[in-house]
């Protein structure tokens, strides 16, 4: 957690913090992965605030240089993936989060940021 936040960091981290997301943490995974240098990770209570989330963070970077190009699983609602080319937001309810477990998954990469909410 030496570096800095990005701006991308700092705008991601806010409108997820906006709609209460809970326990965000950025990985840096520019030395471990090809497909995205962060991970941000996240979790909502219901479904409906795991879709709020996610539309806070489309919302707060439009006019942004940093665009979301795709999203997957919004319907349901349970874990919702938001691709923003240098990085991919994972929001989850929060026992699809336990249940997936990233963090232990990518245990061994850099926190940039933790936010516990």
């Amino acid at each position: 957690m030496n570096e800095p936040l990005s701006e991308l960091h700092r705008l991601v981290i806010e409108a997820a913090a906006d709609k209460k997301a809970s326990n965000i943490l950025v990985l840096d995974l520019r030395n471990r992965s090809d497909l995205t240098d962060y991970f941000l990770i996240c979790s909502g209570k219901t479904h409906i605030q795991v879709q709020a989330i996610a539309d806070a963070i489309v919302e707060k970077t439009r006019g942004t240089p940093f665009r979301v190009i795709s999203v997957e699983g919004y319907p349901v609602g349970n874990w919702i993936i938001l691709d923003l080319v240098d990085m991919i937001v994972h929001i989850f309810k929060q026992d699809i989060r336990h249940y997936y477990d990233l963090e232990r998954l990518w245990g061994d990469v850099p926190v940039v940021a933790e936010v516990n909410g």
